[in-house]
């Protein structure tokens, strides 16, 4: 089969190294051939056989000559495979993972034999609501989606050197600089980043301790000027690139009001909700570039914000933000069960509030969700363009959220946390959070230290025939919207109605709802192909304009 589109992107940006050997060809799934690395419930993977709770993927290589010198360590890397997952090399087991949203990787050296190897990926995908599963669902419908199975993101090798290999490094910025710790197994490592006028910014750093830059005339990274540092950090056996940005998130008391705040300065998340799903490749896109012209379609609409719901994307996607400068809140992947009376008719219509305190399921459920959000935050933290993290949404899966907020937010004090996106807001958060579809109401920000949120709104559908996923029950948010002007019309009066009035009272942003159509939702302000726009961007670009106005009045001097 012929290469998948992704094997010219390094899937790791902000760990380079030269040596890279993309695993995307000449993969069978349960003895079919399969187009790597899209999951086989995709058109674009080109498989034909049915997805059971059972994958077994298998393939051969050969290293290319030269690839693996004799003191490195050849690595396998998985982006993600769904649910469980088991590696073998040449008969050999090198890897165990359990989860489908985050990466892994095994040092398989001595398991490599001369000439063709064999790779075998079992993954069992029983779509166990033990682990994260996000919106995925065995039986589609409405606001459940085509659910995903095995290898869903890259496969690939790389080189490592045996000793003093680069393992892992972690940037926090402020506005001055940035802390770099880097783990490179006891070596010291020399660190250089050019800084744009022929000068090089270098220092030397022990593996393990924090190293602290000064950038001298600081440029700070914002939506419309997303720079972006380089830096190589090399060992005595190794070099690797990455990057950083310069750039601070806060809550600040404004005018009575507390504020959220990019480099000091008041700012408001005029965003979309973005769940990721592409029609001929659903959790992945055809080519990574695809990440990038969605950011485009959204910021040519005056967009500043992704929230990525329920969903953690490849790294292609973060570095397409942080490049083009898209803010993004990241949700964290529900587990645990949903119950539609429960979790949405209720307190979308009657209350919203209920106590989470030993909710949540089995043991084995929770322990697993709170490592997997660690470990979210500990894989995206040095993304800049991530601001924000939501912890549950609407009630899905909630359980002891308190204590939740205490456990993450000392892994990233340099983001704010939305404990509960929507409702069943408990105590602990750094977010006053609302869902409000099917009305437009003013909203007051009432709760001291928290910024107002409209972290949902609007869904209103407009069906265009020929680029529908279903033919039939197409689900959005109120009347069938039947024209352009129509959907201008409604979107014109949410947020005259309810958003820029709601400023005033410390509202700090919008997601409306959504960025694209996904299955039978027909919301998005693209169709779920990207073919077609519904709506005009000079229009939303005004409406962003005149909240900016709004926000600026609102502050004032302040």
């Amino acid at each position: 089969m012929e290469h998948s589109g992704w094997n010219e992107t390094y899937p790791r940006p902000q760990l380079r190294r030269d040596s890279f050997f993309p695993l995307d060809r000449n993969w069978t799934l349960n003895g079919r051939p399969i187009r790597a690395p899209w999951p086989p419930q995709a058109a674009l993977s080109g498989y034909r056989g049915a997805v059971g709770d059972v994958l077994r993927y298998e393939t051969a290589f050969n290293l290319p000559e030269g690839f693996l010198p004799r003191d490195c360590r050849a690595v396998l890397h998985f982006g993600a495979v769904d649910q469980v997952a088991e590696a073998v090399v040449n008969g050999v087991s090198v890897a165990r993972h359990e989860g489908g949203y985050l990466p892994f990787s095994a040092d398989i050296t001595d398991a490599l034999v001369p000439g063709e190897n064999r790779l075998e990926v079992k993954a069992v995908d029983a779509l166990s609501h033990d682990y994260p599963y996000g919106k995925q669902h065995r039986r589609p419908h409405g606001m459940r989606y085509t659910p995903v199975s095995g290898i869903w993101q890259p496969v690939w090798l790389e080189a490592v050197p045996d000793r003093g290999a680069v393992k892992s490094v972690r940037v926090t910025p402020d506005l001055a600089g940035v802390t770099v710790e880097v783990d490179a197994g006891g070596a010291d490592y020399n660190l250089a980043v050019p800084l744009g006028n022929g000068k090089l910014l270098t220092a030397a750093g022990k593996s393990g301790r924090p190293l602290r830059l000064e950038v001298p005339e600081p440029r700070l990274w914002e939506p419309d000027d997303p720079y972006l540092y380089t830096m190589t950090i090399a060992t005595a056996a190794d070099h690797v690139e990455s990057y950083f940005a310069l750039r601070t998130v806060d809550a600040r008391e404004i005018n009575g009001h507390t504020r959220l705040c990019l480099n000091g300065k008041p700012i408001f998340l005029q965003g979309v909700l973005d769940q990721g799903y592409f029609e001929d490749g659903l959790f992945l896109p055809r080519s990574p570039d695809e990440y990038g012209a969605d950011v485009m379609r959204m910021k040519e609409m005056g967009f500043n914000t992704l929230r990525k719901h329920v969903k953690v994307e490849p790294e292609a996607f973060y570095y397409a933000c942080d490049r083009l400068g898209m803010l993004v809140v990241q949700d964290m992947v529900n587990s645990g069960e949903y119950r539609y009376l429960r979790d949405t008719v209720i307190p979308t219509f009657l209350s919203k509030k209920r106590n989470d305190l030993g909710a949540g399921g089995g043991e084995k459920r929770r322990a697993f969700f709170e490592r997997h959000c660690l470990d979210t935050v500990a894989h995206l933290r040095n993304h800049p363009c991530v601001v924000g993290w939501t912890i549950f949404n609407e009630g899905w899966g909630q359980y002891d959220s308190d204590r939740i907020y205490r456990l993450l937010k000392p892994a990233d004090p340099t983001r704010f946390f939305m404990t509960t996106s929507g409702w069943f807001a408990q105590r602990e958060s750094d977010v006053q959070s609302e869902h409000v579809y099917f009305s437009n109401r003013v909203l007051e920000g009432n709760q001291p230290g928290k910024f107002l949120f409209l972290s949902e709104c609007g869904g209103f559908s407009r069906r265009i025939e020929g680029h529908v996923s279903r033919e039939r029950k197409n689900y959005g948010y109120g009347e069938q919207c039947r024209s352009e002007l129509d959907l201008e019309a409604r979107i014109s009066s949410l947020h005259r109605d309810m958003v820029m009035p709601s400023i005033p009272n410390g509202l700090c942003g919008c997601i409306y709802t959504q960025l694209s159509d996904v299955e039978g939702e027909t919301n998005g302000l693209y169709t779920y192909d990207r073919q077609v726009r519904k709506i005009r961007p000079e229009f939303m670009r005004d409406l962003a304009f005149e909240v900016k106005q709004a926000l600026e009045k609102a502050v004032g001097n302040g």
